[in-house]
């Protein structure tokens, strides 16, 4: 049996589910509202703009070409902090990921184009928020961000809009789908995920293991 990391084994038990319970729910509500991105074909978030630009060019599901971008956040973050590299950023990627192929396969033809992208902002918002408070299984890319906020200073969502504009900006070249849902993502997911991330600790009470302690990848790093 794999043992749980020193970090996880001093948690109390409802208190390990409760923040399980919210990476697992984060992953679930952002995978729809990406798969509702890329159902309004109005043009979809920077990181699948990226998967199904390498589609494109190799036979690959999204989620495995989620977990091909994951790995190359996850070393450009392990190299920046000098630390070992983590497993749990990558399930989450590949977990996400395959939950978008999974729902891309509902019959949504009933949706409007405009109400699945406006649905889609919220709900990729609201599940980042939720991965990232839970601490477990980060996704890479935040990782990054939240390394860019530690050390140089900068605003969540700053950092969050530029590592993202890159991804976009690579994505377009090999052919990804870019469009006003692109440009939505940018604004106004990138702008939502702090905003979401006060509300749950005022509302719910929600501690931030992601941005208030000091190694919000120590969790995960043990998860392997």
């Amino acid at each position: 049996m794999t043992r749980l990391p020193t970090t996880f084994r001093a948690l109390p038990a409802r208190a390990l589910a409760l923040r399980m319970l919210g990476y697992l729910a984060g992953c679930l509500v952002f995978a729809t509202g990406a798969s509702l991105f890329i159902h309004s074909e109005l043009g979809s978030d920077p990181l699948d703009v990226l998967a199904l630009g390498l589609k494109e060019h190799i036979p690959l599901t999204i989620g495995l070409a989620q977990a091909l971008i994951a790995l190359v956040c996850i070393a450009i973050w392990s190299a920046w902090n000098r630390r070992r590299p983590v497993v749990a950023p990558f399930v989450t990627f590949f977990l996400c990921g395959s939950m978008i192929d999974l729902l891309l396969l509902a019959d949504l033809s009933w949706l409007a184009d405009t109400a699945a992208l406006g649905v889609g902002v919220l709900l990729c918002a609201y599940g980042s928020a939720l991965i990232i408070m839970s601490g477990i299984g980060i996704r890479a890319m935040d990782l990054v961000v939240i390394t860019l906020v530690r050390r140089w200073g900068w605003p969540f969502w700053l950092g969050k809009a530029g590592i993202e504009a890159v991804l976009l900006a690579t994505g377009w070249v090999l052919g990804g789908p870019v469009g006003v849902g692109t440009v939505c993502f940018l604004v106004f997911v990138d702008g939502l995920i702090q905003p979401f991330m006060a509300l749950n600790r005022r509302a719910l009470g929600m501690h931030n293991h992601g941005l208030d302690e000091p190694a919000p990848a120590a969790a995960p790093q043990g998860a392997a």
